[in-house]
């Protein structure tokens, strides 16, 4: 996996609270580790309070806020999950904003968990195949997709590449996925 991401801006989309701290460290670590440089963008300034479930487990800086985040300044897109992080998140405007930029510049995208109920709220799902934490599964199908129950799921029906998955259990196989997807974009855009 190592340098599969040379240079590779990855932005992590996170509200100030409730974010599920595995879902944010595990793929932050595994694309620095493949050479990826992570971002991490929230609603506010400040820090984020990342969750073990119902638990506080730490906070961590933000390096820009929604508001100040450009699509243009980054090559893909991750979306960590937590219940109060992705509602929280798809209530803020200027997040909602972005994730539609990157998807209309076709950058690649990984949403975890909850995390799909932004691209819900982005009107991006339509015709897509997905999967999230089973209680989002009836929100997708409203919103013209097609929900699926598997450990990762790679969707290109759209304008960029698309992967998500359903829970922390799944990260290994999340994060292997998005490395690949990320570093497929990034050899596209350098040929």
């Amino acid at each position: 996996m190592a340098g599969r991401l040379h240079g590779v801006r990855v932005a992590f989309v996170v509200s100030n609270e409730g974010i599920e701290e595995a879902e944010l460290l595990r793929p932050w670590d595994d694309v620095t580790s493949a050479g990826g440089v992570p971002t991490l963008i929230a609603t506010e300034e400040g820090a984020v309070e990342l969750m073990r479930h119902l638990d506080r487990a730490g906070r961590r800086a933000a390096d820009l806020t929604t508001a100040e985040a450009d699509a243009d300044d980054f090559d893909a897109l991750v979306l960590p999950g937590g219940v109060a992080n992705a509602d929280l998140l798809r209530t803020d405007e200027a997040a909602v904003t972005f994730v539609q930029r990157m998807f209309g510049q076709e950058k690649p995208a990984a949403a975890v968990c909850h995390a799909p109920w932004v691209l819900v709220e982005a009107a991006l799902v339509r015709d897509r195949t997905l999967t999230s934490w089973p209680s989002l599964q009836t929100d997708i199908r409203n919103a013209g997709g097609t929900w699926v129950d598997h450990e990762v799921q790679v969707c290109e029906s759209g304008p960029n590449t698309l992967v998500t998955s359903r829970k922390p259990d799944d990260l290994e196989a999340f994060d292997a996925k998005l490395i690949e997807v990320f570093g497929t974009a990034r050899d596209t855009a350098a040929a």
